[in-house]
């Protein structure tokens, strides 16, 4: 069984220009600090944005305390991309998230969200507008402080087990050995969509798309 195979290429090389007066697009990626995280589900949000600031070939990450967030920027064709990742822990998330918004002055709508979903199963990405947190303590903080009208990139991590453990417990355990064979692809796969976002050929509207074949 294959997972996240698709016929589209994944975009290689990212061209990059000079700041200025553009456009301004910020993608946060969720996540517990702290080594003990490393690996785990409900940290698949760093992960993903770790991946495509260094395939983007973003500078390097940035401790901005008064933010309440790692942060990186650079412009993309005619975007200025802001990555960031909270280092207020998931339940505080929003936190990070208005506090760059509103020193940025980003809009909500130009915010886009990639976060672990345990109501998707492990091999689908679903992408949307809005709605409501579906439990996710993250999304629960970050409607809280800005709205919902943002872009969501859920990434699901469910498995049969899953109904059988504490979601608790769950989403802090290590992906299994089986699942890491498929990180690197689903790494990729987060990695098109935002660079498809990015650079205006695809919106964030309800989509799903499955990999398992």
């Amino acid at each position: 069984m294959a997972l996240f195979q698709r016929k589209q290429p994944v975009y290689q090389n990212i061209q990059l220009y000079t700041l200025g007066q553009h456009k301004t697009i910020m993608i946060v990626g969720l996540g517990n600090v702290g080594p003990q995280y490393d690996g785990t589900r409900h940290n698949i949000g760093f992960e993903t944005v770790d991946y495509f600031a260094s395939l983007s070939q973003f500078g390097p990450w940035s401790v901005k305390s008064n933010l309440l967030c790692e942060l990186t920027y650079d412009t993309m064709g005619d975007k200025q991309v802001f990555l960031i990742k909270p280092t207020t822990f998931m339940n505080a998330s929003g936190d990070a998230v208005s506090a760059v918004m509103r020193y940025y002055k980003i809009p909500v709508e130009d915010i886009v969200i990639v976060h672990d979903e345990l109501d998707i199963p492990f091999g689908q990405i679903r992408t949307r507008v809005g709605g409501q947190s579906a439990g996710h303590n993250g999304l629960e903080s970050i409607i809280k402080h800005i709205g919902e009208n943002f872009g969501r990139i859920r990434i699901g991590i469910k498995l049969a087990k899953a109904d059988e453990t504490d979601s608790a417990q769950f989403v802090l355990a290590k992906f299994s050995k089986e699942e890491q064979k498929h990180i690197n692809s689903l790494n990729k796969e987060v990695a098109a969509i935002l660079s498809e976002y990015v650079y205006g050929s695809t919106t964030l509207a309800a989509e799903t798309r499955s990999f398992i074949i």
